[in-house]
């Protein structure tokens, strides 16, 4: 009896896998494409931050008076921080919130930003140190998750997700390409040996 012959529905299989690999990595790549753009270009700027006067910073000294009564018994945190954003213009979230016995201190912090408020509790005087940066730094602080919030924190989750996604999807359609996996191979070895030599020998 003869047996049937598996080869056509291998070959199916690896038709239609191929054909999901491309596709998978081309619209994860154009799924991707600014995250990668933006995390590759933020990379370098980095590396060198005097470049594009991103560590060029505005300094800018403000103060006011709020009723001290607000400061008396149990303390609206809330309120005393939206009054004195309204007044000045402040930017950013709350990052932190101090008070003791004379004093109360509130930092609001954003990208490329920070606002120092301390008050006297007895008087409601206060002084507002607040610091500024350009665009590039803003983007730098982006990149790394600095000060930006939760919504941003998973938009660099996603994006690293769908980068992994793309080199494992771009790798694997290595193995469809017969005439070129061996270099492709060797390529990829010879990368991931680079990187790795540099690491022991030029890091500290």
């Amino acid at each position: 009896m003869k047996v049937p012959s598996r080869t056509p529905s291998r070959s199916k299989f690896y038709r239609q896998s191929a054909a999901a690999f491309r596709w998978l990595h081309l619209y994860l790549s154009l799924l991707g494409f600014a995250a990668l753009i933006f995390f590759a270009f933020t990379g370098i700027t980095l590396n060198h931050p005097t470049w594009f006067g991103a560590s060029e910073q505005v300094v800018r000294d403000a103060e006011g008076t709020l009723d001290p009564r607000i400061f008396a018994n149990e303390i609206d945190k809330l309120t005393i921080a939206e009054t004195v954003r309204e007044k000045h213009s402040l930017r950013g979230r709350v990052a932190e919130f101090e008070i003791d016995q004379w004093e109360c201190m509130i930092v609001f912090k954003g990208p490329g930003y920070a606002a120092d408020v301390f008050a006297d509790r007895e008087s409601g005087r206060y002084t507002i140190t607040e610091t500024s940066t350009g665009a590039m730094a803003v983007l730098n602080d982006l990149h790394k998750g600095r000060d930006s919030g939760a919504g941003w924190s998973w938009v660099i989750d996603i994006s690293a997700v769908l980068l992994l996604l793309m080199s494992v999807t771009g790798f694997g359609l290595l193995f469809y390409l017969k005439k070129r996996l061996r270099n492709g191979l060797l390529t990829a070895f010879i990368g991931t040996a680079a990187l790795i030599v540099v690491w022991a020998i030029c890091v500290p």
